[in-house]
C-alpha cells in the first residue's frame, strides 16, 4: 500500500476541501466528511493514474498571524 498525505480545510461555504500535496491539481470537495472520504479516495486513484506522486515527508502544519 501507499500513504499520501491528504490536507482537509473547511471553506466559506461550509464545504471540505480536501487537497493531495504530492499529487498536482488532485483535489476534491464534500458537504460532510463521511462524503469527502470515499471522495479522496477516488480522486488519488483517478490523479495515480496520470502521474506519480512527488515524494515529499510531511513535517507538520504551523498557523502564522500576520498583520493585525
Amino acid at each position: 500500500g501507499r500513504t499520501l498525505t491528504v490536507l482537509i480545510e473547511k471553506d466559506e461555504d461550509g464545504y471540505y476541501v480536501a487537497t493531495v500535496p504530492a499529487l498536482k491539481s488532485c483535489y476534491t470537495q464534500a458537504r460532510t466528511l463521511e462524503e469527502l472520504y470515499p471522495r479522496i479516495k477516488e480522486v488519488i486513484g483517478l490523479c495515480l493514474e496520470e502521474q506519480d506522486p512527488v515524494p515529499m515527508e510531511f513535517v507538520g502544519i504551523q498557523q502564522i498571524e500576520i498583520g493585525a
